[in-house]
This record gives C-alpha cells, sequence and structure tokens, in this order.
C-alpha cells in the first residue's frame, strides 16, 4: 500500500492534545496541505487562521458552549452543558478555516481543504480534529471580530 493510501486508512480523530505548542514549520505544513485542495471552479477560496492563545482558545469554547446549551438539538444541548466538554479539546493550535461566501461550492472548498489537513497532520505524526461544533460560536456577532476573520470570509470549521 502507498504512503498516501496508508495515510488516509491510519488517520483518526484525536481529541486529547498535549499542551506543547507545535513548530511553526510543522502549522505551515498543515496549512500549505490546505491550501493544495481543489476547489470549485479552482477560485480558492479558502482562508486559514492560526490561534495559539489558550485563553482566545477558552473564551470560544465558553462562548460556543453557551449557544449550543439553547440548542434545539438534544445531543448538542448536553454537550454545551457538560462541565467536561471543552469543544476545542483544550488543543494548544487551533485553525479556523474560512471561505469565501460567493464562490459556487464553498462548503465543499472548506470540506477539502480540512481533509488536506488533516491528514496532512498525521503524516507529521501530529494528532488533529475536524471541529463542525464550532459554528455555535460563529453565530454570535462577535465572532468574526474576534477571530479578524476578512470581510467576505465566512468561518466554518476548526482543525
Amino acid at each position: 500500500m502507498n504512503d498516501v493510501i496508508k495515510a488516509l486508512y491510519e488517520r483518526k480523530s484525536v481529541r486529547r492534545f498535549l499542551p506543547d505548542q507545535l513548530k511553526d514549520e510543522d502549522i505551515l505544513a498543515v496549512i500549505e496541505a490546505g491550501n493544495q485542495a481543489p476547489s470549485g471552479h479552482n477560485t480558492q477560496p479558502v482562508r486559514f487562521t492560526i490561534l495559539q492563545d489558550q485563553a482566545l482558545i477558552d473564551h470560544i469554547n465558553d462562548a460556543a458552549k453557551n449557544v449550543m446549551r439553547d440548542s434545539e438539538v438534544d445531543w448538542i444541548r448536553k454537550f454545551g452543558a457538560s462541565e467536561r466538554y471543552h469543544l476545542l479539546h483544550k488543543a494548544p493550535t487551533v485553525v479556523i478555516v474560512s471561505v469565501r461566501s460567493d464562490v459556487y461550492s464553498p462548503v465543499a472548498d472548506a470540506s477539502a481543504a480540512v481533509e488536506n489537513m488533516l491528514v496532512a497532520a498525521h503524516s507529521l505524526g501530529i494528532g488533529s480534529v475536524w471541529v463542525g461544533l464550532i459554528s455555535s460560536y460563529f453565530q454570535l456577532p462577535e465572532a468574526n471580530g474576534t477571530l479578524k476573520i476578512r470581510d467576505g470570509y465566512k468561518p466554518l470549521y476548526a482543525v
């Protein structure tokens, strides 16, 4: 089996992280893998925001969980109410994946980038997880400003 297919089979979501920050060259390699993802009509509309401030990561967790507590979906409400659950799993490095909303296939484009990033992280020996529930935080009016998301872009996921 070749290395790429092997990495696809072996990659698993990781939800427990060491407190150590990743090396800059590893972060850049993972981001570049996301940049190499295909996009509809080759628009390349995906952008990445790197977070390494634990106070900010914890703030995002707390704010998102407040939104989740009011969800109409029972399991989301339970995660929001859980004292033990941390939306971003206390990861020391979080990458927010945003996409231009005026393109043909924004969700697919962002998803392709995330998948590339997850496989790249695995290939570097870095645990990672795709966090979709972060959308609870993105509903808040202050989210784009706090994260410094560029005008015209919509944050969709966290890795």
